[in-house]
C-alpha cells in the first residue's frame, strides 16, 4: 500500500508544470568607439537611442534559450560616440508546462530574469570606455510581449486569417 502512495505521489510530481534558470551567459558583447578620440573635444551633451529585442528558441524537448538584446547609440550631433550592442541569453527548464502559457512564459519571464543581468554588463562596458555610465531604465516586458501579439494578429487580419495566434511551433491545418 505505501509503494501504491509513493508511485503515485511519483507520478504526480513528474506531471507538475516546472520552470527554472539553468544558465545564464552573454552571448554578444560589442562596443565602437568610431569617432574616438576628436569626439572628446565635443562640448556638446550627448542624445541616446536604446533598442531592446526579445528572442526565444527550443533547444531540446523541456529546455529552452530566451534572450534580450539591446542596442545603445550614443551620439553628439550627427557623429557617434559609442555603439554598444548586447545579448544576454538564458537557458531555461520549462516541463509540463500549457502550450498556450509557453509563449508567455519565454516572452515575458525569461527576459524580466535576464534584463538585470544585461543591463549590469552595458554599464561596465560602457565604464570601461572611461565614460559614465549608462543604466538602461526598466522595460515592461509584457507590454512589449502584448505590442508583438498586437502586431502578430494585425498582420495575419490583414492577410485575411482568422486572427488567431499561434504558438511556435504549430501550423494551421
Amino acid at each position: 500500500m505505501a509503494d501504491q502512495n509513493q508511485n503515485s505521489q511519483e507520478t504526480q510530481d513528474s506531471q507538475d508544470p516546472s520552470f527554472s534558470l539553468q544558465r545564464t551567459y552573454v552571448k554578444d558583447l560589442s562596443l565602437e568607439m568610431p569617432n574616438a578620440p576628436q569626439i572628446f573635444l565635443e562640448q556638446e551633451g550627448p542624445t541616446v537611442e536604446v533598442s531592446i529585442n526579445v528572442g526565444g528558441q527550443r533547444l531540446a524537448e523541456t529546455v529552452y534559450e530566451a534572450s534580450v538584446t539591446a542596442t545603445v547609440t550614443t551620439r553628439i550631433g550627427d557623429k557617434v560616440l559609442y555603439l554598444v550592442e548586447a545579448t544576454q541569453a538564458g537557458i531555461f527548464e520549462a516541463a509540463n508546462i500549457p502550450a498556450e502559457q509557453l509563449d508567455p512564459l519565454i516572452g515575458i519571464v525569461c527576459p524580466t530574469m535576464l534584463y538585470p543581468y544585461l543591463r549590469a554588463n552595458m554599464a561596465d562596458a560602457i565604464t570601461r570606455t572611461s565614460l559614465p555610465p549608462l543604466h538602461l531604465a526598466e522595460v515592461n516586458f509584457q507590454g512589449l510581449y502584448e505590442q508583438r501579439v498586437a502586431q502578430l494578429s494585425e498582420e495575419q487580419n490583414k492577410e485575411g486569417d482568422a486572427g488567431l495566434i499561434l504558438p511556435p511551433g504549430m501550423t494551421r491545418q
